[in-house]
Protein backbone atom coordinates (compact mmCIF):
# COMPACT_ATOMS: atom_id res chain seq x y z
CA UNK A 1 0.00 0.00 0.00
CA UNK A 2 1.35 3.38 -0.84
CA UNK A 3 1.20 6.14 1.98
CA UNK A 4 0.18 9.53 1.69
CA UNK A 5 3.85 11.10 1.55
CA UNK A 6 4.51 8.69 -0.97
CA UNK A 7 2.12 9.49 -2.85
CA UNK A 8 2.10 12.92 -2.41
CA UNK A 9 5.61 13.07 -4.17
CA UNK A 10 4.70 10.53 -7.17
CA UNK A 11 1.80 13.75 -7.97
CA UNK A 12 4.11 16.01 -7.36
CA UNK A 13 6.78 14.61 -9.83
CA UNK A 14 4.06 13.80 -12.43
CA UNK A 15 2.51 17.53 -12.27
CA UNK A 16 6.31 18.99 -12.50
CA UNK A 17 7.24 16.74 -15.22
CA UNK A 18 3.56 16.93 -16.97
CA UNK A 19 4.25 20.59 -16.84
CA UNK A 20 7.76 20.74 -18.56
CA UNK A 21 7.03 18.59 -21.01
CA UNK A 22 3.95 20.54 -22.18
CA UNK A 23 5.73 23.63 -21.62
CA UNK A 24 8.42 22.88 -24.20
CA UNK A 25 5.30 21.56 -26.88
CA UNK A 26 5.53 23.84 -30.53
CA UNK A 27 2.46 25.62 -31.22
CA UNK A 28 2.01 23.04 -34.22
CA UNK A 29 1.62 19.74 -32.25
CA UNK A 30 -1.01 21.35 -29.60
CA UNK A 31 -3.63 19.43 -31.93
CA UNK A 32 -2.57 16.10 -32.00
CA UNK A 33 -1.39 16.77 -28.18
CA UNK A 34 -4.84 17.07 -27.21
CA UNK A 35 -6.29 13.87 -29.12
CA UNK A 36 -4.11 12.17 -27.97
CA UNK A 37 -4.56 13.90 -24.18
CA UNK A 38 -8.30 12.80 -24.75
CA UNK A 39 -7.57 9.09 -24.58
CA UNK A 40 -5.74 9.06 -21.58
CA UNK A 41 -8.72 11.21 -20.24
CA UNK A 42 -10.78 8.34 -21.46
CA UNK A 43 -8.67 5.76 -18.69
CA UNK A 44 -9.10 8.48 -16.23
CA UNK A 45 -13.24 8.28 -16.38
CA UNK A 46 -12.66 4.29 -16.40
CA UNK A 47 -10.52 4.11 -13.23
CA UNK A 48 -13.09 6.92 -12.02
CA UNK A 49 -16.00 4.24 -12.93
CA UNK A 50 -14.09 1.01 -11.56
CA UNK A 51 -13.24 3.68 -7.99
CA UNK A 52 -17.04 4.01 -8.42
CA UNK A 53 -18.07 0.61 -8.44
CA UNK A 54 -16.03 -0.41 -5.54
CA UNK A 55 -16.96 2.34 -2.95
CA UNK A 56 -18.65 0.96 -0.09
CA UNK A 57 -19.90 4.36 2.27
CA UNK A 58 -21.09 7.46 1.65
CA UNK A 59 -18.22 9.61 0.97
CA UNK A 60 -16.26 7.18 -1.11
CA UNK A 61 -19.28 6.71 -3.08
CA UNK A 62 -19.60 10.73 -3.86
CA UNK A 63 -15.60 10.84 -4.26
CA UNK A 64 -16.56 8.38 -6.62
CA UNK A 65 -19.26 10.11 -8.61
CA UNK A 66 -17.83 13.33 -8.20
CA UNK A 67 -14.37 11.75 -10.40
CA UNK A 68 -16.51 10.54 -13.08
CA UNK A 69 -18.71 13.24 -13.82
CA UNK A 70 -15.51 15.52 -13.95
CA UNK A 71 -13.65 12.75 -15.70
CA UNK A 72 -16.35 12.72 -18.32
CA UNK A 73 -17.12 16.33 -18.55
CA UNK A 74 -13.19 16.70 -19.35
CA UNK A 75 -12.96 14.15 -22.33
CA UNK A 76 -16.46 15.62 -23.82
CA UNK A 77 -15.05 19.14 -23.43
CA UNK A 78 -11.31 18.08 -25.08
CA UNK A 79 -13.09 16.73 -27.69
CA UNK A 80 -15.27 19.82 -28.22
CA UNK A 81 -11.92 21.87 -28.15
CA UNK A 82 -10.07 19.22 -30.58
CA UNK A 83 -13.17 19.58 -32.78
CA UNK A 84 -13.60 23.42 -32.67
CA UNK A 85 -8.83 23.52 -33.46
CA UNK A 86 -9.61 21.32 -36.45
CA UNK A 87 -12.27 23.04 -37.80
CA UNK A 88 -9.91 25.96 -38.30
CA UNK A 89 -7.85 24.28 -40.38
CA UNK A 90 -10.33 23.66 -42.56
CA UNK A 91 -10.71 25.40 -46.59
CA UNK A 92 -13.91 26.59 -47.04
CA UNK A 93 -16.18 26.12 -50.05
CA UNK A 94 -17.23 29.52 -50.84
Amino acid sequence: MITGFVALYIFMLAAFTGYEIIGRVPTILHTPLMSGSNFVHGIVLVGAMVALGNADGFWETLIGFLGVALAAANVTGGYVVTERMLGMFKTSKD
